[in-house]
């Protein structure tokens, strides 16, 4: 019997190759989430560090101008978080459409390994069969000799 060929074999080869692409991109959103999450933290942490300050100055008393100078310094924080917090939600819907592209891949690609699975499972059964019928033709044709030359 002639050795197993999958017909889609090229079909789940290039399935396989969309899988990992699409894989390499994800990852890499991922990786910018990551960095966006710490930008975001730093910023927070500037804000913290800022707000701290401007209080311990504020309670040993500073001047109109410098509190106005703290002040402003914060909205400018506050204006930094809100714009790290709007490029990190931005980049998480990236990364939940790839996502969601990686598993439609994967379950494309399962359905043709299933396939190809069954395809196999049904040749091996076919060989079986095919190798059993050889020996018992083998055995028939024994006994046959056997008898007549008996």
């Amino acid at each position: 019997m002639k050795k197993f060929k999958f017909s889609l074999d090229s079909v789940l080869s290039y399935k396989e190759q969309v899988l990992e692409a699409l894989q390499g991109e994800h990852a890499a959103i991922l990786a910018r989430v990551r960095e966006q999450e710490a930008a975001l933290e730093a910023a927070w942490q500037d804000y913290r560090d800022c707000n701290e300050e401007y209080r311990q100055r504020k309670a040993q008393g500073l001047s109109i101008a410098d509190a106005m100078f703290y002040q402003n310094g914060l909205r400018v924080l506050e204006a930094e978080i809100d714009r790290e917090t709007r490029r990190l939600e931005e980049l998480q819907k990236q990364e939940e459409a790839k996502r969601q592209e990686v598993v439609d891949a994967k379950i494309d690609t399962s359905s043709i390994e299933k396939l190809k699975e069954h395809k196999l499972e049904d040749y091996n059964k076919a060989v079986q069969k095919a190798e059993e019928v050889l020996i018992d033709e083998f055995v028939s044709s024994a006994r046959a000799r056997a008898a007549v030359g008996a």
